[in-house]
């Protein structure tokens, strides 16, 4: 009997320790991080109008019209129902002030820059006969990178990021999640504070969910960056910091 509860013994002993090790190499099988879904919500920047004196390489700032724009983004964003985990925008001055105009809406969202964001011109089917220039090369690079960076899966938990960018590069962004020639970008237009939302799975693939919504914005004040463009206009402040009365 004592002989018998020892073989017995002697196998359980066995049999757990076979289980541990085929645990432990399925353990070491798996990736040492979990995949989860990714949601990059893709914003262009509010109106602005181009300034020869501003910075040639910042650019210049939003008009009233551009940050009346980005609250609106802003309040949208705020009431999405789930946690944004980042806010990143190019280091341009149009997109950090709609980042910073959206912050407001989302103070506890960490605010960053990448200068990988900042607009440019990649080749586009209009320019299929000629070779790109060195600006489109460097663009696409630029462009290319940021796209390795942000479009992956999340490695702890699903997560929500916000990019505040470009016409250009979102839209050449989403030729890159389409898996089409990139050079089909100039066919879309994207209005100022659109809404382009890609949804990157677990498994690295890509879903488009929305390209360009402007859904939050009235129709009297969208705009493009076209001469057609409206134009918000506030009026002059008096000293005590109220608005002043139109003369009669």
């Amino acid at each position: 009997m004592n002989q018998r509860m020892s073989m017995f013994l002697v196998s359980m002993i066995a049999v757990a320790a076979a289980i541990g090790i085929r645990i432990e190499a399925a353990a070491a099988a798996s990736p040492s991080s979990a995949a989860f879904t990714r949601t990059l919500y893709l914003i262009r920047h509010g109106a602005y109008v181009p300034d020869p004196k501003a910075d040639p390489v910042a650019g210049p700032s939003l008009t009233p019209l551009g940050v009346a724009q980005a609250r609106l983004i802003g309040a949208r964003l705020r009431g999405i129902p789930v946690h944004f985990n980042s806010l990143t925008s190019s280091t341009m001055t149009r997109a950090r002030e709609t980042a910073a105009v959206i912050h407001d809406s989302l103070p506890d969202v960490p605010l960053t820059q990448n200068a990988l964001l900042s607009e440019c011109g990649p080749q586009t089917w209009r320019d299929k006969a000629a070779a790109p220039t060195p600006e489109n090369l460097q663009c696409q690079r630029n462009v290319d990178e940021a796209f390795k960076t942000y479009f992956t899966p999340a490695t702890q938990a699903d997560e929500h990021n916000v990019i505040v960018a470009h016409g250009n590069v979102i839209r050449y962004l989403v030729t890159k999640a389409l898996g089409v020639d990139t050079r089909s970008w100039l066919g879309m237009s994207i209005a100022h504070t659109s809404l382009t939302i890609i949804r990157v799975r677990s498994d690295g693939s890509l879903s488009i969910l929305a390209v360009g919504d402007i859904g939050h914005v009235p129709p009297n004040l969208q705009s493009w960056g076209t001469d057609d463009d409206p134009q918000l206009v506030t009026p002059p402040l008096g000293p005590t910091g109220t608005a002043l009365k139109p003369a009669a």
